[in-house]
């Protein structure tokens, strides 16, 4: 194998095949990236097994080169080495000459590595979808509706399953799903598809969805999702995306949801973030992280903590709106916050229960995110 090939192009495609590379894993030629020159480019390949990402550098596209291949061929590379290798290396283009002991020579500028390679014959092959369950999803959305819904995934090991972020399809419309068992996020979002595709109890490790959002550009293009059995494959401009799914049925969260309220709050959502930020300045020092919100007679709501070691802190916020029954209730401080840091509207409603009661948190001008938190206990 002999290709030049363009160093910015080359950089990028190896941070991106990077991410699906392990260092723990019991398959010594998965630490590799595999490098597959033929007529068409350049494809890398980087797999852990669970997640396997591709990126192809084509000849050239829009009229700007790529990659030249002199002569058509493989090899797989150390991934930790050849990635710092290709960072570092002074040239705008990259000289790759691989011989038939797989001895691979790497040339820019005046700086020349020789490193020895791997049979890419070994490396193994991706899986080849039936791409019957198909849809489309603006880039920036998708990252948008992952971001909305991954920090709620279980970190713990105890349930798998609530590891991963649950997606389903319905009438067009694309749902995630995340919950740790304290609490919950849901992000809905129009897509395109055939009416009559469905799709049911496939969940995303949470860890794909994240390594999912790095790759990804910031931009309105489409990116086809194809849905098989135990796979999802991630389909964008020049870089493919496949990740296993999760065993199991995930719990049937609509159970959860109160149907109905006893008190409701309108808030600015700024407002009640900044104060249980400031709240929680004092709880987290404590051992629970507990903060506490009670609505007031003249319409304001108090927010405050109380760390006996520490001290104690107290603020009033102006609420939009105070409905219904007279309201104290508690909560872990760090599940409000992520859930206010995640909705991207300046005003949110509250509807509460019950101190003891799971309490729901939405925006005011769409009905696109939910967020339900289970309260705590203080007496």
């Amino acid at each position: 194998m002999q290709i030049t090939v363009q160093r910015d192009k080359l950089s990028t495609a190896v941070s991106h095949v990077t991410k699906a590379v392990s260092t723990r894993t019991t398959i010594p030629i998965l630490t590799g990236i595999k490098l597959k020159a033929d007529e068409e480019g350049l494809t890398l390949t980087g797999s852990d097994s669970d997640i396997s990402i591709e990126v192809h550098i084509p000849l050239e596209e829009a009229g700007e080169w790529g990659v030249t291949v002199h002569k058509p061929g493989s090899v797989v590379l150390t991934s930790r080495i050849f990635s710092e290798i290709v960072r570092k290396l002074p040239g705008n283009e990259i000289d790759i000459q691989v011989d038939d002991r797989l001895v691979t020579l790497i040339r820019s500028g005046k700086a020349e590595f020789t490193i020895n390679g791997l049979n890419a014959s070994e490396y193994p092959q991706l899986p080849q979808l039936e791409e019957d369950k198909v849809f489309s999803i603006p880039s920036d959305l998708l990252k948008t509706m992952i971001r909305q819904t991954s920090f709620a995934v279980a970190t713990s090991e105890m349930r798998p399953i609530l590891t991963g972020i649950m997606w389903s399809l319905e009438e067009g419309v694309l749902k995630f799903v995340a919950t740790d068992s304290h609490r919950f996020a849901s992000r809905s979002a129009q897509v395109e598809c055939s009416s009559d595709l469905r799709v049911q109890n496939v969940v995303v490790p949470g860890k794909s969805c994240n390594e999912l959002v790095k790759i990804m550009d910031d931009d309105q293009n489409p990116i086809d999702i194809v849905v098989a059995e135990n796979q999802i494959l991630v389909k964008s401009k020049h870089i493919l995306f496949y990740s296993r799914l999760l065993e199991g049925t995930y719990p049937d969260t609509n159970r959860i949801i109160p149907q109905s309220n006893k008190t409701e709050i309108v808030l600015q959502t700024k407002d009640i973030l900044n104060a249980i930020e400031r709240a929680s300045l004092l709880s987290r020092e404590g051992k629970s992280n507990v903060v506490r919100l009670a609505t007031m007679a003249d319409g304001t709501v108090e927010v405050s903590s109380n760390a006996p070691e520490i001290g104690k802190v107290t603020e009033i916020v102006q609420a939009n709106a105070v409905n219904g029954e007279e309201l104290k209730i508690s909560f872990n401080a760090k599940y409000m916050i992520d859930a206010l840091r995640s909705v991207d509207s300046s005003e949110i409603r509250a509807s509460f229960t019950g101190a003891m009661s799971p309490f729901i948190i939405r925006p005011t001008d769409h009905d696109w995110i939910l967020h339900l938190i289970l309260p705590v206990r203080t007496y």
